[in-house]
């Protein structure tokens, strides 16, 4: 019988080791990040969008313009020093509302993936370290949930009147709950992936000597869960939780361009393409902003989380 894989930490830090007395642990990490190169473009690409789009309060102060004032004697002017992106069909700055709708995306990726992480976590810890009935119900329902046809499901929950779910009508209708809905949605089914990485990690540590001795001590299930285990395996949850913000912020932007996301007027880039679809002709560039944007930051997530995974593989010791 082949002997079980070492935890990946260890794994790791015994490659930092062979690789020279004096390559820690978190500069081997780096080297090998540095040596992605799209990975490392694709980082500096994401912190100079997120802090522009967290920017865009200074933006209109340095424009002298406000993002949601109206002026239908400007809609669709072209770009200009007054408008640097031009004006969509409302008259409003483009520049700005991409800004601000930027700020909508991105939050609403970041925290919708760290939501399903830690539900992804949590599952997979309990079916790992128990096994047994729960291991096979809580793995049960993780095929279920990957078995529903994720598009038209989350299509159907967001068409739902909250009103008669029990809420009551002043939140319902509030501006912000569209947004709130669309996290909770994609979080209560897109934590299967890190589920499955999670519970096949534990039932791996689980076995290994310094879980036994930390049993073998005293230490209860929670202690060795989240003191033993969970180090061990945040490594594969990192990658996977980078690697699911591009899909959450395609899938945003798409229920969002099918009315069924973020309504206006808070803004995003998925309804600023709602709204510019019946422009297409007339004013493109309404369209191809928040498509771009949308197409350069999930691509930038997806080279990032291939940088991570190549830099937290512990059996890559040399490339």
């Amino acid at each position: 019988m082949s002997a079980a894989p070492e935890p990946l930490p260890r794994l790791a830090a015994e490659a930092a080791y062979a690789a020279g007395p004096s390559l820690s642990f978190g500069r081997l990490l780096w080297r090998r990040f540095l040596e992605h190169y799209l990975a490392i473009f694709s980082l500096i690409l994401l912190v100079l969008l997120v802090a522009a789009t967290f920017a865009a309060p200074l933006a209109e102060q340095l424009l002298g313009l406000d993002a949601e004032t109206v002026d239908l004697f400007k809609q669709k002017q072209p770009p200009s020093p007054e408008h640097p992106l031009g004006t969509d069909e409302l008259g409003r700055d483009l520049l700005l509302r991409l800004l601000y709708g930027g700020q909508v995306s991105l939050l609403a990726g970041l925290v919708t993936a760290v939501l399903a992480a830690v539900i992804g976590t949590v599952i997979g810890l309990l079916a790992g370290y128990f096994g047994g009935i729960l291991d096979a119900v809580l793995m049960r329902l993780t095929d279920g949930v990957i078995a529903l046809p994720l598009l038209p499901l989350l299509i159907v929950l967001a068409a739902v009147d909250l009103t008669k779910l029990g809420l009551p009508e002043n939140l319902a209708t509030s501006e912000e709950v569209s947004l709130y809905r669309i996290i909770v949605l994609i979080s209560l089914v897109g934590w299967t992936t890190v589920a499955r990485l999670v519970r096949g990690s534990t039932l791996s540590l689980r076995e290994r000597e310094f879980v036994r001795a930390a049993r073998a001590i005293g230490a209860g299930p929670l202690r060795i869960m989240l003191v033993h285990i969970l180090p061990n395996v945040m490594s594969p949850v990192t990658v996977a939780t980078t690697l699911s913000i591009g899909n959450i912020i395609l899938l945003e932007s798409v229920l969002s361009f099918l009315g069924l996301g973020i309504q206006p007027p808070i803004p995003s880039w998925g309804n600023m393409l709602t709204g510019a679809q019946e422009l297409i002709w007339d004013a493109p560039m309404l369209a191809v902003w928040p498509g771009l944007l949308i197409f350069v930051t999930v691509i930038a997530f997806n080279f990032l989380g291939d940088g991570l995974q190549d830099a937290l593989d512990p059996r890559a010791v040399g490339r």
